[in-house]
Order: structure tokens, then C-alpha cells, then sequence
């Protein structure tokens, strides 16, 4: 965690701040290593402070390494979290404070005006841009969110017949996936059959899967922290032929990607790849989303892989790559993988079979 305040301070220090005041959780867990539910950090440039309650103080000592932990609120005679702010501030002559403007309430930003005498900056993304390039612990993080993944499919395909519904193949997914070590899911489940498989965002219903239908499951977990996110979409016996036309422009389209994808393009040059091989073949209005996004220790992150993206990709950035094809009353297609970006291309992390498999 010392390498990563380090970077935090010395992007302040260009900014002209003298503290970097911390509420987001993800950015608290990245920054001190705190895995609970109440705190929040302030950076200055010399010290790093974390403050949170009695019922977090050993948590604290244990996760924090490298930060002075500070009990303040929750029990009677504790001094306010804002009171040890000030007091950080008159001690160490802060007068410019950045703070995450989008992760503050308005009473609590009303609070800390009133009680703390600095100037407080709005500064939301200064720890969002160290999380874009993960270090090899974080890649063998994702790695296994990954592999966790990839099982609970094999697993699952065992699962999908005529008659289950939407939501127990879900509730099986979501179960197998906690039983081989995942914190949680990363993202509510997808599982959107036959007609409802052209809703992107389908979450599991109660609709049966019946015979005929494309299945298309989009889901991932969380391990220690770290997430995974992958679809993929099979058949039940034979399906109309419209949709393996678009299963297969969909497959060929997500392999292109990952044949061409590297560090030092655009985000817009990454999903013009999908994009416009899906236009070629006439489809180019029923993709509607996204090539893909980065994640880590949340399930979107920056950069995006989309037509307005002018982000640049870096090596050890993770993105996701997930064409797909939608047709109102029909059905739809999309298959995803998580890639790790290098110099001279990509690694991919998701590892289940592409074709499609007839259940």
C-alpha cells in the first residue's frame, strides 16, 4: 500500500493539494488495504491517516500498514471524524484538501465546511486513475475471480434443461460459484432465454427454458475482493437458423478482437474492431452497447471500450470483451471474455468454450 500512497502523493502534489480526503470504498480498500464497512482515509503529503470506529479499530491496525489509525465517533467522548480532520489540518498547515465530490452527501460536505478551515477541492478520479493498471497481485486476484468463473460454467451446463427456469439456473450459478471460494457475485446474474435473450440486461426470471431457446448467461464473482465478469450463450436442442447466423458473426467477431486488441489503442479504436465487422454483416443496429469496460475491485471501471471512448489503453489494464447481436422477438447473441492488455496484445483470462454448445 506505501507504493500506492506514494502515487496518490505525488499526483497531489502536481495538483497543488496538501490532503486527499478518501470516502469511496473501493478506493479505501485499493489505498490502505481496509476490507470493512466504516472508515475513511486522509492523505497528506508527508503522512497517511485512517480513521474509523471502535468496532473497525483492530480490523484497522491489522489492514492498515503504513497509516496512523485513528478511533473517532461511535462511542461516548470520542472526538467527531471531522474534528480529527481539523485537528490534522491545523497540525500539519493544510489549506487546499481534494476530495471524491462524487461519493460525498451533501450534509456530510455541509459538516466538514462548516467544522474543517481549509479549502475543499473537488478531486473524484486521482485514485481511480492508479486502479487502471493493476499490479501481478491484483492479476492473480482477477485470475482466479476468472478461473471461478469458467468452473460454474462447466458446472451449470448440466443444469440448463427444458422445464428450469431463469432463476434456478442463477441461484445454481450464484451458489456453485460462493462454494469454490467467491466472496459474492460481481453483478446481478443474467439469465435471459428464447425471446428475452435480446435483453441485454436480462436478469433471471421466472420464464422455463424451453426447447428452441438461446440461453445467454452473463455473470462473475468476487474473490478478495477482486471481480470477474463473463457470457457466454448455448442452444437447447436446435434453434432457428437466424440465430446461429448471429451466433457465429457474434464468435467472430469476439475473436477478432482478441487476435487485434493491445495496449496503445483508443477505446474507440478497440470496439471499432466488433463494430464494424458486425455492420458488415448487417447487424451494425442491433448491437447497441459497448465493446467492453475495464474492472478490478468494481465491476466498471475506467477505461471504457466504446464508439465515444478517446480513453488509451494500457498494458495491465483488464477489459472485458463482449460483442453481441440483438433482434426484438427473436432472440440474441453475445459472448464475453476478460482480457489482460500487454505491449504487443492480450492475454485472455476466461477460458470456456466459444462454439456453441447444443444442450
Amino acid at each position: 500500500m506505501e507504493k500506492r500512497v506514494r502515487a496518490l502523493q505525488a499526483n497531489m502534489a502536481s495538483e497543488g493539494l496538501g490532503a486527499y480526503y478518501v470516502i469511496s470504498p473501493f478506493n479505501l480498500r485499493y489505498i490502505s488495504g481496509f476490507t470493512g464497512t466504516s472508515g475513511r482515509a486522509l492523505i497528506t503529503a508527508n503522512n497517511a491517516y485512517f480513521i474509523t470506529d471502535f468496532r473497525y479499530q483492530e480490523q484497522a491496525k491489522s489492514q492498515c500498514q503504513g497509516f496512523e489509525v485513528i478511533i473517532a465517533g461511535g462511542s461516548a467522548g470520542s472526538s467527531s471524524p471531522f474534528k480529527v480532520i481539523q485537528d490534522i489540518v491545523s497540525q500539519e498547515s493544510v489549506s487546499r484538501i481534494g476530495y471524491e465530490e462524487e461519493h460525498i452527501t451533501v450534509a456530510d460536505f455541509d459538516e466538514i465546511e462548516s467544522l474543517i478551515d481549509a479549502d475543499f477541492v473537488p478531486a473524484s478520479g486521482m485514485i481511480e486513475i492508479l486502479r487502471q493498471e493493476k499490479d501481478d497481485q491484483e492479476i492473480a486476484l482477477i485470475e482466479k475471480a476468472c478461473q471461478i468463473a469458467d468452473d460454474a460454467f462447466s458446472y451449470i451446463l448440466n443444469h440448463i434443461k427444458v422445464g428450469v427456469s431463469e432463476i434456478q439456473i442463477a441461484n445454481a450459478l450464484d451458489f456453485y460459484m460462493r462454494e469454490q471460494g467467491a466472496s459474492g457475485v460481481s453483478f446481478e446474474t443474467i439469465v435471459a432465454s428464447g425471446q428475452r435473450s435480446a435483453m441485454p440486461h436480462g436478469v433471471a426470471s421466472s420464464k422455463k427454458i424451453a426447447q428452441g431457446d438461446l440461453v445467454t448467461l452473463d455473470f462473475g464473482c468476487y474473490y478478495q475482493g477482486y471481480a470477474s465478469d463473463m457470457t457466454r450463450t448455448v442452444a437447447v436442442g436446435d434453434i432457428d437458423s437466424r440465430l446461429e447466423e448471429i451466433y457465429q458473426i457474434v464468435l467472430d467477431a469476439n475473436q477478432l478482437v482478441t487476435q487485434e486488441l493491445k495496449a496503445g489503442m483508443t477505446g474507440k479504436e478497440a470496439d471499432a474492431i466488433a463494430r464494424d465487422y458486425i455492420s458488415q454483416h448487417g447487424f451494425g443496429n442491433q448491437f447497441g452497447h459497448s465493446l467492453g469496460h475495464s474492472f478490478g475491485l468494481d465491476i466498471h471501471e475506467t477505461p471504457n471500450l466504446g464508439p465515444n471512448s478517446n480513453h488509451l489503453l494500457k498494458a495491465n489494464q483488464i477489459v472485458s470483451n463482449e460483442p453481441g447481436i440483438y433482434i426484438e422477438g427473436l432472440g440474441g447473441v453475445r459472448i464475453e471474455d476478460d482480457l489482460l492488455l500487454t505491449e504487443s496484445g492480450n492475454r485472455p483470462l476466461t477460458h470456456s468454450p466459444r462454439h456453441l454448445i447444443h444442450l
